[in-house]
């Protein structure tokens, strides 16, 4: 199954695997990968390089907004086959090494089996790989402040609560915010529409992710690449003030 490619700004695109983006981003011949999917999405990941015109050894880096297994997927394959670096904030680094898990447990996911499309959800993610042991070996900390020297100039941007070391990606030269699981505008899980925050259930802690919106409402941007949804298109800043209303 092919993933869903969307270009939504120039070199910028938003990929639709199994129930989770992740982004591709272009310039000239070298690329910059943020998130890889699950790890049962790889052939939908290599798939959507192609798609784009470009492949594995033309990606100079993957970048990991947080370590969970949906977003974590094939960076050590990736990182292994390829020889490419992956990058994460300091206090993702560890979580990616799997050196702890800061990942909604399955006893929680069935205590919230009730509520809608939890189970379809929980069902698709253990036939994904969402329980599989998928540490990469050698993760490291993003290795300057500001731009990275990265196709797409991406700028981390720590948001934490979400896990501890979530990080979001400003594009501020093409108006673009990649939010990871930080600021969403859907989820199988979830009945709201548009930009919000996960259900409760998948953040370590829930007020840090509600506190990290503010750190959306600074940037400037007209589009948010979110971890899980469509593309939302509008000021980054509105975006965060509606998913802060939602969260009250």
């Amino acid at each position: 199954m092919r993933a869903d490619v969307r270009q939504v700004a120039d070199g910028t695109y938003l990929v639709h695997g199994s129930n989770t983006n992740w982004v591709i981003l272009t310039e000239g011949d070298a690329a910059t990968l943020i998130d890889t999917g699950y790890p049962g999405d790889r052939a939908q990941l290599l798939s959507s390089l192609a798609e784009v015109g470009s492949s594995p050894e033309a990606v100079e880096a993957v970048l990991i907004t947080h370590a969970h297994n949906d977003h974590l997927g094939s960076a050590e394959f990736l990182r292994a086959t390829y020889g490419m670096p992956v990058y994460a904030h300091e206090a993702e680094v560890p979580h990616a090494r799997r050196d702890f898990l800061h990942q909604v447990s399955v006893g929680t996911v069935l205590k919230n089996g009730w509520r809608p499309g939890v189970l379809p959800w929980a069902v698709h993610a253990l036939r994904s790989g969402g329980t599989a042991h998928v540490p990469v070996a050698s993760p490291q900390p993003f290795p300057t402040a500001g731009p990275l020297d990265l196709p797409g100039r991406p700028v981390p941007v720590h948001t934490p609560g979400h896990t501890d070391g979530h990080s979001a990606f400003h594009l501020p030269e093409r108006g673009v915010v990649v939010s990871g699981d930080a600021l969403v505008s859907g989820h199988p899980t979830s009945r709201a529409q548009g930009p919000q925050l996960l259900p409760d259930m998948f953040h370590h802690e829930r007020s840090a992710a509600v506190a990290s919106l503010a750190a959306f409402e600074k940037l400037d941007g007209d589009v948010l690449a979110p971890g899980h949804g469509p593309v939302h298109r509008g000021p980054v800043r509105e975006a965060a003030l509606q998913a802060r209303e939602k969260a009250l």
